[in-house]
């Protein structure tokens, strides 16, 4: 017999919780670029070596691609902001235990196409050409 489960999983609680604390550190420090940076850079740190590796380059691609995205953490996640609201994110595979990474956009990414379009893209390897569509669509997105 299969056991379902209601509610939240321990890992879905625990990133609530993260959220509640970032949202308590932006409301004391207020709009501070390094300080967001610094916190985004701390959870890469924390990443298992291949969600690590991954975090840091999507950091480097999407801050050269989109400048005035700002760093920050979003439920415990690297993410990338515009007036406030998270335009792109990194979803790390080991954060709710998935067999690949989620890079994903909100509705505040400038992707439409037409009445259908992906927002989510799953990464297990990040190489050169996987990079340079990441450029494309953070550039796409940020408009």
């Amino acid at each position: 017999m299969a056991k379902t489960t209601t509610g939240f999983t321990d890992d879905e609680k625990a990133a609530m919780r993260e959220r509640a604390r970032e949202m308590k550190a932006e409301a004391k420090r207020g709009a501070d670029r390094a300080a967001s940076e610094q916190d985004l850079l701390a959870k890469i740190a924390e990443m298992s070596d291949g969600d690590r590796a991954m975090a840091e380059r999507i950091h480097a691609i999407v801050t050269a691609a989109a400048p005035d995205l700002v760093p920050r953490t979003w439920y415990g996640q690297p993410a990338y902001a515009r007036d406030g609201k998270v335009v792109v994110f990194f979803q790390p595979a080991d954060k709710f235990k998935t067999r690949y990474a989620t890079l994903g956009f909100s509705d505040e990414a400038k992707l439409d196409e037409g009445t259908f379009w992906p927002n989510a893209y799953a990464l297990t390897e990040l190489t050169d050409e996987v990079a340079a569509r990441i450029t494309q669509l953070v550039q796409r997105a940020v408009g």
